[in-house]
């Protein structure tokens, strides 16, 4: 019975008086920059009042507390945003994967179609090559969009590798079928080795899944690795 009594007066809350307060910040005068988060529950005494009188002390210590406020959400949004990161870069390096395990063409074009949306998380995905670089034979495949000369570089730009488009209204010319499920996109220019000639890697997602300023490093990479595949594919002998 003794020891029933003696647990419930140890889950007891301590209250500690004013002076033993006093005492133990006295003890540890750097207890509120070690701990800022507890200035929050804090009420500041207002040492001035009336018109046109104000309070400095006050204020400088609202002003800590939003600033505390505004580092724990710029933290929050760095390990939300690295999180991100991680996920683009881990679903890239699986589509990478999945591509270098294509032996042929057709198969290289399945992966594309119909695993990339899956793996990239994105609706529709394309490959397609300029009129003047489709060969007859190997790259020959209704799922491969076939562009004229110079398309390609009016929708990328003569200058660039990859472009970002948050708001994208296909007419088909691009998407084909899947033209209405895209809002945003990246396309990326190929550039296989075997063959001259231009090819076009296009993403769509729907919302802003694409948009400027954002990375194209990961994009860059899948695009070059793609290359490399086409080059694979066109150099297997019938």
């Amino acid at each position: 019975m003794t020891g029933s009594n003696s647990d419930v007066a140890s889950k007891k809350t301590v209250e500690l008086s004013g002076e033993q307060v006093i005492n133990f910040l006295s003890n540890h005068p750097n207890f509120f920059e070690d701990h800022p988060d507890t200035l929050r529950s804090i009420t500041i005494p207002t040492r001035w009042s009336g018109n046109g009188v104000a309070d400095m002390q006050k204020f400088m210590l609202e002003q800590l507390r939003e600033e505390i406020n505004n580092i724990r959400d710029c933290a929050q949004d760095v390990i939300e945003t690295s999180r991100s990161n991680m996920s683009v870069q881990t679903r890239t390096h699986t589509a990478a994967l999945a591509l270098l395990s294509a032996t042929n063409f057709n198969q290289l074009i399945t992966v594309i179609n119909n695993d990339f949306p899956l793996l990239l998380d994105i609706q529709v995905a394309i490959i397609g090559f300029e009129g003047d670089y489709l060969p007859k034979n190997k790259l020959k495949n209704d799922a491969v969009t076939n562009y004229l000369p110079g398309e390609i570089d009016k929708l990328i730009g003569p200058d660039q590798d990859v472009v970002l488009l948050q708001n994208v209204n296909d007419d088909g010319s691009v998407f084909g079928g899947g033209a209405e499920l895209v809002h945003s996109a990246a396309l990326a220019r190929l550039r296989p080795e075997q063959r001259r000639g231009t090819g076009l890697l296009a993403l769509g997602g729907r919302g802003s899944a694409f948009y400027p300023g954002q990375g194209t490093e990961l994009i860059s990479f899948l695009a070059r690795v793609l290359e490399r595949c086409v080059d694979k594919c066109l150099s297997v002998t019938d």
